[in-house]
């Protein structure tokens, strides 16, 4: 865990939003408005090839192998060999002045792309995680073809189940709209608590506002980490269980569960009341990456710490992959109890408090038992020394 303020140098990181969803969703589309939106031109577009996006070679002003620089300022990129390299690539480019200006950037994964683990790229590449940061997850969803989709793959669920933002396309193909959208809505919800969710709008405005938004910036020390973490949100849909330790003795966490109903999606929040102590936290939080493995999905949270009672820890994760901890100035408000939010998949319900109830328990007797030896030993060298 770093020292409180050791990322603070990051805070001018890049902000970059992943555009994904299954095929046929309307992701060519709007990416198609984005390059022509006027209030993109500080923006890069990153898309697999030209030819998918349908470039207008009259809107170009110059180009290159790799970058279309569109009239209108915005950059259109081609991801050569891997992602990593391209936005290296596309960040020194821009520091040597080769290409214009950016401060945005935005990524169309291909249609069966799952946004983990380029999620995790961000968080495991120390040279990405150094320049740039995922600050939104837009995810569109076939009106038409979106209970198929579900049934049949998987990868559309998860889709949904990472997003921070939803964007419904093709309503305007369905007989009965109005039904449609709040039954598409609902289905949703019940994998993603916590994302905004709305019909598409391609208007340039409403492009630009979707693709360029900041987000939440862990290394930011006053951003305020409420609406990115959401838990109300998860709350609402679960089943809260008030419990706590008293002595470390193990009664239970507070807990909220919500079994999504779709291909095994499942959200919980783990709650403490008493602070944890550094090593603590690390060995919980390894445990729970070690043991859930690829059915951890996403992971958030505020962690109370005992040597930082003024500030709380920011700790975020993509599959088994925990990022390290960063840390705020300030909690945001009086209530400041740990509360980590949990995405899975295919981990049964009961299944997942077992092995987060068998962590807590092994955590809170290892770290007491530890403290009780350390006091025994300052007696113990204490006596000794008086005599």
């Amino acid at each position: 865990m770093p020292e409180p303020g050791a990322a603070s140098a990051m805070k001018s990181r890049i902000p970059v939003t992943l555009v994904t969803g299954f095929l046929g969703s309307g992701k060519t589309t709007l990416i198609n408005a984005a390059l022509r939106s006027p209030d993109l031109s500080r923006t890069v577009v990153v898309v697999n090839e030209f030819g998918e996006v349908g470039l207008d070679q009259k809107l170009f002003a110059r180009s290159s192998d790799a970058v279309v620089i569109l009239e209108n300022g915005c950059l259109c990129c081609t991801v050569r060999s891997d992602l990593v390299g391209t936005l290296n690539t596309l960040y020194y480019s821009r520091q040597a002045g080769e290409v214009p200006f950016f401060d945005n950037v935005v990524i169309e994964t291909s249609g069966l792309a799952e946004p983990g683990p380029v999620l995790q790229a961000f968080l495991s590449e120390p040279t990405l995680d150094g320049l740039y940061r995922v600050a939104s997850v837009v995810t569109l969803v076939d009106a038409v073809n979106w209970a198929d989709t579900a049934r049949d793959h998987d990868e559309s669920v998860r889709q949904v189940a990472l997003a921070d933002q939803i964007r419904i396309t093709k309503l305007d193909l369905l007989d009965d709209r109005a039904v449609a959208e709040a039954r598409i809505v609902a289905d949703l919800r019940r994998i993603n608590p916590s994302a905004a969710i709305a019909p598409v709008d391609l208007a340039p405005a409403a492009v630009a506002r979707l693709l360029t938004g900041t987000g939440f910036d862990a290394a930011d020390p006053s951003a305020d980490p409420r609406p990115w973490l959401d838990v109300a949100a998860y709350e609402r849909t679960g089943e809260s269980h008030d419990h706590d330790h008293h002595d470390h003795d193990h009664d239970h966490h507070d807990h909220a569960h919500h079994h999504f109903e779709r291909k095994g999606i499942e959200s919980f929040v783990l709650t403490r009341e008493q602070p944890l102590s550094r090593d603590e936290a690390q060995f919980l939080l390894d445990g729970i990456a070690a043991n859930l493995g690829t059915g951890l999905l996403r992971v958030k949270g505020l962690l109370n710490i005992a040597e930082e009672p003024g500030r709380p820890a920011v700790m975020q994760g993509a599959q088994h992959l925990l990022h390290t901890m960063t840390w705020l100035d300030r909690w945001p408000d009086d209530d400041r109890r740990t509360r980590v939010v949990f995405i899975t998949q295919g981990i049964p319900r009961d299944s997942l408090k077992d092995i987060i109830d068998l962590l807590d328990r092994v955590s809170a007797r290892t770290f007491k038992a530890r403290a009780n030896a350390r006091q025994g030993f300052a007696a113990a060298r204490s006596a000794g020394e008086g005599a």
